[in-house]
């Protein structure tokens, strides 16, 4: 018989509303799950900005020391410290980090990320199913004999340098910079950053605040854009940062306030780390892919292809030993930071850019989004995402087709990809076209078309 697992256990993490579907009690057993499957000896535990936050916190640690591990609390942080204390504290004895954070979900929610042995990622398929299994059906060890240990970590400070390693001090300039940190996790890092950087900085939303006063920050949304783009022309700043809630991702605006598309910032990222590594592989998701392609290609670099999300996108990341993997969502990927994702090294590699070569972001940019225009994603809620993938398959039968991740279509001057949500009833569209914007609006409106229809 199968059992029915709790509704906040999803296919890459934890997420539910706060109490109805996730709360200090399940926490607690989480805790002690995650010690059953995995068997850690010491696991780093922190957590987002979020009211529920540190009573989740309390009591996932509680389950955890109650099966015998100990905890390094890193209190509040984002969830690349997490990452970042997984794969640098093994000789500490770490072997696992789990941060509590709902990320961009509504105030109400919350969740977890959980990781193992050197900031590798669990999921539904790795761990999540059997701790969920195990909680549903009671089965969760008794209490250890010996009870773990909890310690703090103190600073921040190997984490920040670890950041400051990826760009030449020496060669920065006095860039403006305005950071909006949309009242999330980012700002103590940022400060810390501030102290050893020559940039100045122009502060929004900088208080953490788990009331989000200014809304949740989810800058992927185009209402919660035009406050950075504003205050970038208001001040004259050299470019526009924001992050998500637990700042793994990172958005960008260039010097007049233009929002850049996560895709245009994936081939900028790829040739600043194929310049600095010659030859090397460069992960990028099937949505949009002609730019990078043809950028990573051009720059003797080998172009690879992996299905969209963060646990596919590390497997794969490792298996090829790739030196960089971008998705158009914002979510960047190092092989020197465990394999994993950052907010804080895109921001510091394009800022180490605008230095060394003494130009703008929109200079860097203008040509490529020129040569491939893209329509952004577009989410339209379907009764039946298969059957509405399968007519726009067969209206589009000509075409070149890819099924990655949902079906990709590509003829000479124009492809698209269209997939289904892994959470929701949604099909995600993105068409690019070379360099013929007219032809991207007709094919977006024929597919959006079959798509209603």
């Amino acid at each position: 018989m199968s059992i029915s697992i709790p509704a906040c256990f999803k296919a890459y993490d934890i997420r539910g509303r706060v109490p109805d579907e996730l709360n200090p009690e399940l926490a607690g057993k989480i805790g002690r799950a995650f010690a059953a499957v995995f068997h850690p000896r010491k696991v780093a535990v922190g957590h987002d900005i979020r009211l529920s936050s540190p009573e989740l916190t309390e009591a996932l640690v509680e389950g955890l020391l109650e099966s015998g591990v100990d905890v390094l609390r890193l209190g509040l942080c984002g969830t690349e410290e997490i990452y970042h204390a997984a794969f640098s504290l093994e000789d500490q004895g770490v072997d696992g980090g789990i941060v509590v954070t709902a990320s961009h979900n509504p105030a109400d929610y919350n969740g977890m990320k959980f990781v193992t042995r050197g900031a590798r990622p669990v999921t539904g398929e790795f761990g999540l199913k059997k701790m969920a299994e195990l909680i549903v059906s009671d089965e969760l060890l008794p209490a250890a004999e010996r009870k773990g240990v909890a310690s703090r970590a103190e600073n921040k400070n190997d984490y920040i340098q670890h950041l400051l390693g990826y760009v030449n001090r020496e060669e920065l300039v006095p860039l403006k910079l305005v950071v909006n940190n949309g009242n999330g996790s980012a700002a103590p890092v940022l400060d810390l950053l501030e102290k050893e950087l020559p940039f100045s900085f122009i502060k929004v939303f900088h208080e953490p605040d788990g009331t989000f006063p200014n809304g949740v920050p989810n800058p992927l949304l185009p209402e919660k854009r035009e406050e950075t783009a504003m205050l970038v022309r208001e001040h004259n700043a050299d470019m526009g940062i924001a992050w998500d809630g637990d700042f793994d991702r990172c958005f960008f605006w260039d010097e007049q306030g233009n929002f850049i598309e996560g895709y245009y910032i994936v081939g900028l990222l790829a040739l600043e780390l194929l310049n600095q590594n010659p030859g090397e592989k460069i992960l990028h998701d099937p949505r949009l892919t002609w730019n990078t392609v043809d950028l990573v290609s051009e720059s003797g670099g080998v172009p690879i292809m992996a299905r969209t999300g963060h646990a596919f996108i590390k497997e794969r990341m490792r298996q090829e030993d790739a030196i960089y993997g971008g998705e158009m969502s914002a979510h960047h990927y190092f092989k020197s930071f465990g394999y994993c994702d950052s907010g804080m090294i895109p921001w510091l590699l394009v800022a180490s850019l605008l230095s060394r070569k003494k130009v703008s972001l929109s200079s860097l940019v203008a040509e490529r989004m020129a040569a491939y225009p893209v329509s952004g994603e577009i989410n339209s809620v379907v009764a039946d995402p298969d059957a509405v993938i399968a007519e726009i398959e067969k209206q589009f039968q000509a075409g070149e087709k890819e099924y990655t991740d949902g079906l990709s279509v590509s003829f000479s001057d124009f492809r698209f990809n269209v997939r289904k949500s892994n959470t929701e009833p949604l099909l995600r569209l993105n068409v690019e076209s070379r360099g013929n914007p007219d032809l991207l609006r007709e094919k977006t409106e024929e597919l959006l078309q079959i798509i209603k229809s």
